[in-house]
Protein backbone atom coordinates (compact mmCIF):
# COMPACT_ATOMS: atom_id res chain seq x y z
CA UNK A 1 0.00 0.00 0.00
CA UNK A 2 1.21 3.59 -0.83
CA UNK A 3 1.85 5.65 2.52
CA UNK A 4 0.22 9.21 1.39
CA UNK A 5 2.61 10.68 4.05
CA UNK A 6 5.64 10.13 2.14
CA UNK A 7 4.35 11.71 -1.29
CA UNK A 8 3.91 16.01 -2.06
CA UNK A 9 0.20 17.09 -2.11
CA UNK A 10 0.44 17.33 -5.72
CA UNK A 11 1.71 13.32 -6.33
CA UNK A 12 -0.89 12.61 -3.50
CA UNK A 13 -3.63 13.92 -5.54
CA UNK A 14 -2.46 12.01 -8.35
CA UNK A 15 -2.31 9.29 -6.87
CA UNK A 16 -5.64 9.29 -5.25
CA UNK A 17 -7.35 10.51 -8.45
CA UNK A 18 -5.86 7.43 -10.67
CA UNK A 19 -7.95 5.54 -7.94
CA UNK A 20 -11.41 6.29 -9.46
CA UNK A 21 -12.67 3.89 -11.93
CA UNK A 22 -10.63 4.09 -15.55
CA UNK A 23 -12.53 2.08 -18.01
CA UNK A 24 -10.29 -0.96 -17.19
CA UNK A 25 -10.29 -0.95 -13.42
CA UNK A 26 -13.21 -1.24 -10.28
CA UNK A 27 -14.82 1.29 -8.79
CA UNK A 28 -13.20 2.84 -5.61
CA UNK A 29 -15.06 1.61 -2.82
CA UNK A 30 -14.33 4.21 0.02
CA UNK A 31 -15.29 2.94 3.35
CA UNK A 32 -16.26 5.60 5.94
CA UNK A 33 -14.02 5.15 9.28
CA UNK A 34 -14.88 7.21 12.53
CA UNK A 35 -11.79 7.45 14.30
CA UNK A 36 -8.33 6.16 14.65
CA UNK A 37 -8.53 2.52 15.35
CA UNK A 38 -11.48 2.11 12.86
CA UNK A 39 -9.11 3.86 10.17
CA UNK A 40 -6.63 1.94 10.98
CA UNK A 41 -7.95 -1.35 10.76
CA UNK A 42 -9.69 -0.85 7.57
CA UNK A 43 -6.66 0.10 5.80
CA UNK A 44 -4.69 -3.03 7.40
CA UNK A 45 -8.06 -4.84 5.14
CA UNK A 46 -5.98 -3.32 2.54
CA UNK A 47 -8.81 -0.80 1.73
CA UNK A 48 -5.80 2.31 0.42
CA UNK A 49 -8.12 5.03 0.61
CA UNK A 50 -10.50 6.02 3.73
CA UNK A 51 -12.99 8.76 4.16
CA UNK A 52 -14.80 10.20 7.17
CA UNK A 53 -18.75 10.05 7.87
CA UNK A 54 -20.44 13.60 9.16
CA UNK A 55 -22.89 11.58 11.28
CA UNK A 56 -20.07 9.66 13.26
CA UNK A 57 -17.95 13.20 13.74
CA UNK A 58 -20.90 14.41 15.31
CA UNK A 59 -22.48 11.93 17.26
CA UNK A 60 -19.47 11.04 19.22
CA UNK A 61 -19.76 14.64 20.15
CA UNK A 62 -23.23 14.97 21.21
CA UNK A 63 -24.64 17.26 18.06
CA UNK A 64 -26.83 16.84 15.26
CA UNK A 65 -25.29 16.25 12.15
CA UNK A 66 -25.70 18.56 8.90
CA UNK A 67 -26.07 21.08 10.30
CA UNK A 68 -22.85 22.90 10.32
CA UNK A 69 -21.33 22.78 14.15
CA UNK A 70 -18.60 19.70 14.09
CA UNK A 71 -16.09 22.35 12.17
CA UNK A 72 -13.36 21.46 14.90
CA UNK A 73 -14.38 18.07 15.16
CA UNK A 74 -14.14 17.44 11.96
CA UNK A 75 -10.88 19.16 11.66
CA UNK A 76 -9.58 17.15 14.92
CA UNK A 77 -10.54 13.83 13.11
CA UNK A 78 -8.83 14.89 9.94
CA UNK A 79 -5.46 15.47 12.23
CA UNK A 80 -5.87 12.39 14.44
CA UNK A 81 -6.05 10.49 10.32
CA UNK A 82 -4.06 12.16 8.08
CA UNK A 83 -0.56 10.96 8.82
CA UNK A 84 -2.50 7.08 8.18
CA UNK A 85 -1.00 5.17 5.91
CA UNK A 86 -3.96 5.49 3.44
CA UNK A 87 -5.39 8.56 1.56
CA UNK A 88 -7.62 10.46 3.36
CA UNK A 89 -11.10 12.54 2.30
CA UNK A 90 -12.66 14.32 5.08
CA UNK A 91 -16.62 14.74 4.79
CA UNK A 92 -16.94 18.57 5.12
CA UNK A 93 -20.73 18.62 5.14
CA UNK A 94 -21.22 21.88 3.18
CA UNK A 95 -18.13 23.50 4.37
CA UNK A 96 -19.46 24.66 7.96
CA UNK A 97 -20.63 28.56 6.23
CA UNK A 98 -21.87 29.58 3.40
CA UNK A 99 -18.61 32.34 3.13
CA UNK A 100 -16.65 30.43 0.34
CA UNK A 101 -13.38 32.21 2.24
CA UNK A 102 -13.90 30.45 4.79
CA UNK A 103 -14.75 27.09 3.24
CA UNK A 104 -10.94 27.57 1.62
CA UNK A 105 -9.63 28.07 5.14
CA UNK A 106 -10.86 25.22 6.41
CA UNK A 107 -9.61 23.26 3.02
CA UNK A 108 -6.56 24.36 3.84
CA UNK A 109 -6.46 23.37 7.29
CA UNK A 110 -7.41 19.74 5.78
CA UNK A 111 -5.11 19.83 3.75
CA UNK A 112 -2.49 20.70 6.06
CA UNK A 113 -3.36 17.81 7.88
CA UNK A 114 -2.49 15.21 5.54
CA UNK A 115 -6.14 15.33 4.09
CA UNK A 116 -6.53 14.36 0.02
CA UNK A 117 -10.03 14.73 -0.38
CA UNK A 118 -12.88 16.71 0.74
CA UNK A 119 -16.32 16.22 0.27
CA UNK A 120 -18.85 18.88 -0.08
CA UNK A 121 -22.35 19.16 -0.11
CA UNK A 122 -25.19 21.09 -0.71
CA UNK A 123 -28.13 19.59 1.22
CA UNK A 124 -28.98 21.87 4.03
CA UNK A 125 -30.22 20.55 7.62
CA UNK A 126 -33.82 22.20 6.87
CA UNK A 127 -34.52 20.30 3.86
CA UNK A 128 -33.72 22.80 1.13
CA UNK A 129 -30.54 23.19 -1.36
CA UNK A 130 -28.27 25.73 -1.12
CA UNK A 131 -28.23 27.88 -4.18
CA UNK A 132 -26.06 26.33 -7.00
CA UNK A 133 -24.20 29.84 -7.19
CA UNK A 134 -23.34 29.49 -4.13
CA UNK A 135 -22.39 25.90 -4.28
CA UNK A 136 -20.35 26.41 -7.28
CA UNK A 137 -18.32 29.26 -5.42
CA UNK A 138 -17.63 27.13 -2.28
CA UNK A 139 -15.50 24.48 -4.83
CA UNK A 140 -14.06 27.28 -6.94
CA UNK A 141 -12.71 29.39 -3.79
CA UNK A 142 -11.69 25.71 -2.17
CA UNK A 143 -9.69 24.66 -5.74
CA UNK A 144 -8.47 27.98 -6.20
CA UNK A 145 -6.72 28.10 -2.30
CA UNK A 146 -5.50 24.57 -2.29
CA UNK A 147 -5.32 22.87 -6.27
CA UNK A 148 -4.07 19.50 -5.15
CA UNK A 149 -7.21 18.67 -2.73
CA UNK A 150 -9.53 16.58 -4.39
CA UNK A 151 -13.06 18.17 -4.15
CA UNK A 152 -16.00 15.44 -4.29
CA UNK A 153 -18.64 17.68 -5.18
CA UNK A 154 -22.20 16.09 -3.69
CA UNK A 155 -25.60 17.07 -4.75
CA UNK A 156 -28.09 16.03 -2.25
CA UNK A 157 -31.16 16.12 -5.12
CA UNK A 158 -32.33 12.48 -5.00
CA UNK A 159 -31.74 12.37 -1.25
CA UNK A 160 -33.87 15.11 -0.82
CA UNK A 161 -36.48 14.44 -3.45
CA UNK A 162 -35.86 17.54 -4.97
CA UNK A 163 -35.60 18.44 -8.47
CA UNK A 164 -34.57 14.65 -9.29
CA UNK A 165 -32.90 14.28 -12.91
CA UNK A 166 -32.97 17.46 -14.74
CA UNK A 167 -32.03 19.56 -11.12
CA UNK A 168 -29.08 16.86 -10.63
CA UNK A 169 -27.69 17.37 -14.03
CA UNK A 170 -28.16 21.18 -13.89
CA UNK A 171 -26.01 21.25 -10.19
CA UNK A 172 -23.70 18.51 -11.51
CA UNK A 173 -22.61 20.86 -14.44
CA UNK A 174 -22.23 23.75 -12.46
CA UNK A 175 -20.01 22.17 -10.01
CA UNK A 176 -18.09 20.45 -12.95
CA UNK A 177 -17.49 23.88 -14.27
CA UNK A 178 -16.52 25.16 -10.42
CA UNK A 179 -13.82 22.71 -10.51
CA UNK A 180 -15.02 19.90 -9.12
CA UNK A 181 -12.47 16.47 -9.39
CA UNK A 182 -15.16 14.36 -8.87
CA UNK A 183 -19.50 14.30 -8.17
CA UNK A 184 -21.74 12.45 -5.66
CA UNK A 185 -25.08 11.84 -5.77
CA UNK A 186 -26.55 10.21 -2.78
CA UNK A 187 -29.73 8.65 -2.69
CA UNK A 188 -29.48 7.39 -6.45
CA UNK A 189 -29.85 3.63 -6.92
CA UNK A 190 -32.08 3.04 -10.18
CA UNK A 191 -29.07 1.29 -12.19
CA UNK A 192 -30.82 2.66 -15.46
CA UNK A 193 -30.89 6.56 -14.63
CA UNK A 194 -27.05 5.81 -12.72
CA UNK A 195 -25.98 4.88 -16.30
CA UNK A 196 -27.33 7.84 -18.30
CA UNK A 197 -25.78 10.00 -15.75
CA UNK A 198 -22.44 8.82 -16.48
CA UNK A 199 -23.06 9.26 -19.96
CA UNK A 200 -23.78 12.32 -19.40
CA UNK A 201 -20.53 13.59 -16.91
CA UNK A 202 -17.25 14.41 -17.38
CA UNK A 203 -16.06 13.86 -13.91
CA UNK A 204 -16.04 10.13 -11.87
CA UNK A 205 -19.34 9.46 -10.40
CA UNK A 206 -19.33 8.55 -6.52
CA UNK A 207 -22.39 6.31 -5.45
CA UNK A 208 -23.57 5.73 -2.15
CA UNK A 209 -23.78 2.13 -1.40
CA UNK A 210 -27.23 0.85 -0.37
CA UNK A 211 -27.85 -2.66 0.72
CA UNK A 212 -31.14 -3.01 -1.57
CA UNK A 213 -29.20 -1.35 -4.58
CA UNK A 214 -26.68 -2.41 -7.17
CA UNK A 215 -23.79 -4.46 -5.68
CA UNK A 216 -19.92 -2.35 -6.00
CA UNK A 217 -19.50 -5.01 -9.06
CA UNK A 218 -22.89 -3.97 -10.52
CA UNK A 219 -22.46 -0.11 -10.35
CA UNK A 220 -18.87 -0.77 -11.41
CA UNK A 221 -20.61 -2.16 -14.61
CA UNK A 222 -22.41 0.87 -14.81
CA UNK A 223 -19.82 3.11 -14.92
CA UNK A 224 -19.69 4.42 -11.45
CA UNK A 225 -16.09 5.36 -10.49
CA UNK A 226 -16.18 5.63 -6.81
CA UNK A 227 -18.53 3.94 -4.26
CA UNK A 228 -18.78 5.27 -0.80
CA UNK A 229 -19.92 3.68 2.43
CA UNK A 230 -20.76 6.68 4.12
CA UNK A 231 -22.37 6.00 8.07
CA UNK A 232 -22.76 2.19 7.23
CA UNK A 233 -19.90 1.00 8.69
CA UNK A 234 -20.48 2.95 12.05
CA UNK A 235 -23.65 2.20 12.44
CA UNK A 236 -23.39 -1.43 12.14
CA UNK A 237 -20.71 -1.13 15.06
CA UNK A 238 -23.25 0.72 16.75
CA UNK A 239 -25.67 -1.79 16.54
CA UNK A 240 -23.39 -4.77 16.88
CA UNK A 241 -22.51 -3.29 20.50
CA UNK A 242 -25.53 -2.78 21.29
CA UNK A 243 -26.25 -6.83 19.78
CA UNK A 244 -23.47 -7.93 22.51
CA UNK A 245 -25.28 -6.05 25.13
CA UNK A 246 -28.25 -7.15 24.84
CA UNK A 247 -26.96 -11.16 24.53
CA UNK A 248 -25.06 -10.70 27.72
CA UNK A 249 -27.96 -9.46 29.70
CA UNK A 250 -30.03 -12.07 28.20
CA UNK A 251 -27.16 -14.27 29.08
CA UNK A 252 -26.24 -15.59 26.17
CA UNK A 253 -22.90 -15.82 24.65
CA UNK A 254 -21.44 -12.78 21.84
CA UNK A 255 -21.69 -13.82 18.62
CA UNK A 256 -19.99 -12.64 15.65
CA UNK A 257 -16.25 -11.84 15.06
CA UNK A 258 -14.67 -10.07 18.19
CA UNK A 259 -11.28 -8.59 18.29
CA UNK A 260 -9.06 -9.54 20.99
CA UNK A 261 -7.79 -6.62 23.51
CA UNK A 262 -4.33 -7.04 22.73
CA UNK A 263 -5.33 -6.67 18.08
CA UNK A 264 -7.11 -3.71 19.39
CA UNK A 265 -4.14 -2.27 21.42
CA UNK A 266 -1.95 -3.17 17.93
CA UNK A 267 -3.94 -0.79 16.03
CA UNK A 268 -2.44 2.19 18.31
CA UNK A 269 1.62 1.14 17.96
Amino acid sequence: MTDSGDLTASAAFTAFTALHRTPEAAPLLLPNAWDHASATALAEQGFPAIGTTSLAVAAAAGLPDGTGVTRADTLLLARRLGAGPYFLSVDAEGGFGDDPSEVAELARDLADAGAVGINLEDGRADGTLAPVDLHAAKIAAVKAAVPHLFVNARTDTHWLGAERTAGTMHRLDAYQQAGADGVFVPGLTDAAAIAALVKDLDAPLNILYSPSGPTVAQLGDLGVSRVSLGSLLYRAALGAALGAAAEIRAGRAVSGDVPTYAQVQNLST
